[in-house]
């Protein structure tokens, strides 16, 4: 017996962490998860390239916008505030700003007084990710979401080629440091289908 959907996961990983799931409906790029419709709650994944730090810097040279993410970012927080769920987004992600939401911070779940969803600050190496991976969630939900792992355990591998903490640490390479760690889609996922609204 196939599981009815019950989350739909947009902007994943064609074959990734979240196809095989049960109750489980993931939107890949061929999908096209801009065109979303509901009804389930979600778990959105945005493209983060064209929002991040160094987008500014990468702009002028490759002729791409900051922002220029042909309405991912836009479609995604759409989904969220209309359906429930869960944004994930890298820290410090451009897109924050333009779409005013509110400023996260690390170690527990805020809500502002003037905007629908809550915000925190999570390191996915706690999840199983081998880099600290900051990393920032927008979630609407008429409860406050759950509790997650706080904590920084320390990496095995950076995503940039710098120090971590002082020490030299091995690059994870691309497809490993894009990846999302089972156990913090699993998180995800409840945070998501507890939100559904």
């Amino acid at each position: 017996m196939i599981a009815r959907p019950t989350v739909a996961a947009l902007f994943v990983e064609t074959g990734g962490v979240y196809y095989g799931v049960p109750g489980v409906d993931p939107w890949d790029q061929v999908r096209d998860a801009r065109t979303y419709a509901g009804p389930f709650s979600v778990v959105a994944h945005p493209p983060c390239a064209r929002w991040s730090r160094l987008a500014k810097f990468t702009a002028a040279r490759f002729a791409m916008p900051v922002g220029g993410d042909g309405g991912c970012f836009e479609s995604a927080l759409t989904a969220v505030r209309r359906y429930g769920g869960v944004l994930e987004h890298p820290a410090w992600s451009l897109a924050w700003r333009a779409f005013q939401l509110p400023r996260p911070t690390f170690g527990g779940w805020s809500k502002a007084f003037d905007d629908p969803g809550w915000v925190t600050a999570v390191a996915q190496v706690a999840y199983g990710h081998a880099a600290d991976k900051l990393t920032w969630l927008y979630v609407v939900s008429d409860t406050e979401p759950t509790a997650l792992n706080w904590t920084r355990p320390p990496a095995t591998g950076v995503i940039a080629t710098t120090r971590a903490r002082g020490v030299a640490l091995p690059q994870v390479p691309k497809a490993a440091r894009d990846r999302t760690p089972v156990a913090f889609a699993a998180i995800l996922l409840a945070i998501a289908r507890q939100a559904s609204r």
